[in-house]
């Protein structure tokens, strides 16, 4: 097994109207911005309006984890493991969500689908 510490610089942040987790749907329903490190610009070349991309972040409000979880937090739902979920407590607080990109200026990105909270770090950006 790899034991070797990773390391992570974010590449830019989401900012949106969620302060806390809430319910993935609502979450994804509204448009969020991903600020991105304007020194990263360049990697944006090459998007475009429409586009599916795959977010990955840190869900950086998560502490600890539970192998066996109910599907959000609702205890009338049956246990599964945590690689079943998208939980953010998890062994390694990485969250990865599918978005369409509406609108790119600058170093914004306006994203529809994403389910991270205003402040969360942004680890990287894909197509989807």
């Amino acid at each position: 097994m790899y034991n070797e510490l990773i390391t992570y610089r974010p590449i830019g942040v989401v900012e949106n109207e969620f302060d806390q987790p809430g319910h993935g749907a609502e979450m994804r329903e509204i448009v969020s911005r991903i600020v991105l490190d304007s020194d990263l610009m360049d990697g944006l070349i090459g998007l475009e309006t429409g586009q599916q991309l795959l977010v990955l972040f840190h869900f950086h409000l998560s502490r600890g984890f539970d192998l066996l979880q109910h599907p959000q937090g609702d205890r009338s739902r049956p246990l599964r493991g945590v690689f079943s979920l998208r939980s953010p407590r998890r062994p390694n607080p990485i969250g990865a969500t599918a978005v369409e990109l509406i609108e790119m200026k600058d170093n914004v990105l306006y994203v529809k689908g994403l389910d991270a909270i205003n402040g969360t770090p942004v680890l990287d950006i894909k197509p989807a």
